[in-house]
This record gives structure tokens, sequence and C-alpha cells, in this order.
């Protein structure tokens, strides 16, 4: 990890070293045209030296100073020679490359004194300009990594819903099977090889983060079919679908909570003429799914409480999607949930 950190910051100096070297080409090419491109390499030779002196700066004495004050010593040492190798050792590197013919010297009447002062003002403009690219650079670095850390989060409790809701489907299957079994039916065979169905798709299917709407739409009639087998030709169930792509792409068991929820806490808790209607319509990105199913009117108590597959539903919404609305109303003796959800808001 540190590697890594390492090689990003190098490239960064470098990066920031050659941004520094073409803001000032682009003032030396307006005022020396005749001579820009000697004085050019004099310019790499002055920048490379003062890309290296920053990231020495910066990455390795300015920390210092952050440390235990036992540490402030050799801290302050390194800075006077930091500024020394900024001033002197700068114009100390000019004589260096002009002694071995590689600088050119548009100045040969400089006195030295001079020379380190011009030096010095060019290595104070560096400075100032590694300052604030590494300031800019420190905010990007610092909000992409709150970014990823709310990444990671959501991702994380995602995973703890679906970890709940998963199992939380089971059960109810498994209650299901288990009635046919008591009640030793013909009809518990099949139920197992519709459950063994259902299991296959939420290994294999429901492990990515998207799955098509069509494959949705196959798990929730398996669904149905399986509830079915409970009851009697007196439960009334309808499913009609309008959808203009079924390839467009939703999150796996997205929509079977509220069918779970119609037929555990509506069917299964009407005394006459149950049912259950499902209306799913798909136009361009615009998701409308409701579900209406009998349910006995509750005078005493007006207020609808959410069960743990609705309230989990609806956090998992939160963190999916930007725009979305989910309603529950109840009306007399109907219970109808709603969801509208804009496939391409994602959170």
């Amino acid at each position: 990890m540190n590697k890594e950190k390492d090689y990003k910051l190098i490239k960064f100096y470098i990066n920031t070293g050659l941004g520094f070297l073409l803001l000032y080409s682009f003032g030396e090419f307006f005022e020396y045209k005749e001579s820009f491109a000697r004085r050019s390499i004099n310019s790499v030779l002055l920048i490379s030296y003062l890309t290296v002196l920053n990231y020495l700066f910066f990455e390795r004495v300015l920390v210092l100073f952050k440390r235990p004050y036992r540490k402030l010593f050799s801290a302050a040492l390194l800075l006077c020679m930091i500024l020394l190798l900024f001033t002197f050792g700068l114009y100390a590197w000019r004589l260096f490359w002009i002694n071995l013919g590689v600088y050119k010297d548009f100045t040969p009447h400089l006195s030295h004194t001079r020379g380190v002062a011009v030096h010095a003002q060019f290595s104070l403009a560096a400075v100032i300009f590694f300052a604030i690219t590494r300031n800019i650079y420190n905010n990007v670095t610092l909000r992409e990594k709150n970014n990823q850390l709310l990444f990671e989060k959501k991702t994380a409790e995602l995973n703890y819903l679906k970890a709940q809701t998963n199992p939380h489907f089971l059960f109810n299957t498994l209650n299901n099977i288990y009635s046919l079994s008591r009640d030793k039916s013909d009809l518990a065979p099949e139920s197992i090889m519709r459950l063994s169905k259902i299991l296959r798709f939420m290994l294999y299917e429901a492990g990515g983060d998207y799955i098509s709407i069509d494959e949705e739409l196959k798990i929730m009639t398996d669904y149905i079919a399986l509830e079915k087998l409970r009851y009697d030709d007196s439960l009334l169930v309808t499913l009609e679908t309008d959808v203009e792509n079924p390839k467009q792409t939703m999150p796996p068991l997205l929509l079977i909570p509220l069918v779970e929820n119609a037929f555990k806490h509506g069917v299964s808790e009407t005394r006459s003429r149950p049912f259950v209607a499902i209306n799913l319509t798909v136009k361009g990105h615009q998701l409308c799914f409701t579900v209406k199913n009998s349910a006995e009117e509750d005078v005493t108590s007006p207020d609808i409480k959410e069960n743990i597959g609705l309230s989990n539903l609806r956090r998992q919404l939160t963190l999916l999607y930007k725009e979305y609305e989910l309603t529950t109303v109840r009306e007399q003796a109907v219970f109808i949930s709603t969801l509208k959800i804009n496939l391409t808001s994602n959170a």
C-alpha cells in the first residue's frame, strides 16, 4: 500500500513539474522567441532539480514537524539544508551544467550574489506552484477517499439487507411447504420442486448487482405458483405486465417483498374472496409496480405498520436510487402497494 502511495506521489510531482515547465516556457516563448529552444533546455534542467527538491521538501521534511518534539531538531536542520539547496544549490546546479557545456549562460556578467538571489526567486515561485498544486491534490485525494468509504459503507449495508431479506423470504416459503407436508398434500413434491428453482435462482442469478426484468418476472412467477399451491380455486391471482424492454436491468429480488407481503399479510388473513392483483409497467426507464390484495378491514387500527420485508425494501431503495416512491395504503378491505422507480437514477 505504501509503495502504491509513493508511486502516485512521484507521478504527481513529475506531472506538476511538467506543468510548471509548460507555464514557465509559455512566458519565455513570447519574450525570447529567437532563443526559446535553447532556453527550454535550461528550463528543463532547472525545473527537474526543483521538482526533486520540492518532493523532498513537502514529503520528507515538512512531515517531520508533525511528529513528536524530539524530532523537531532534526527537522529544523533538514529545513535549513533544503533552504540552502533552494538558493545556493540551484545556482550551483546551474554552474555545474554550464561547465559541462549543456546549459547556455545568457547572463555571463551576472555576479554570484545576484545570481543566487535571482534563482532563489525562481525557487520561491516553484515552491508556491507546488504548494498550491499539492493542496488541490490533497483535497481531491481526500474527497475520493471519502467517496470510496461511503461506497464501501453503502455496499456493506446493501449486502446486510440482502442477507436479511433472502433468509426471511426462504423462511416464509419453507413454511408454505411445511403446511402442505403436514396436511399430507399431494402437492408437496411439486412445491419442493418449485422451491429448488427459487433456490437455484438465488444462488446463481441473484448474486450479482443487477438482473434483467424478465428474470425478475420469472422468479416472481415461480413464487406465485408456489404460493397458490396452498389455496383452493377461491384464490384469484392476476399478473399483468407491460414492459417495453424486458432486458433492462434492475437489482435482483427488489419486487418480491411486495408480492410476498400480499400473500403473507393479506391473502392468508382474508376469510372470503381472497385475491392478489399484480401489475408491472416499464415505459422507457420508468418502472411502476402495483400490488393489490384482499385484507380484512381493521377499523381499530387505521395506521399501517411495516414489517421487516417492507422496511428493508424501503432502505434498499434509498441506497440504490435517487428517484423512487414507495406507498402503501388501505382502502377498506383492499391493501395497495405501489412502487415507482426511475431506473437510471442510481444513487
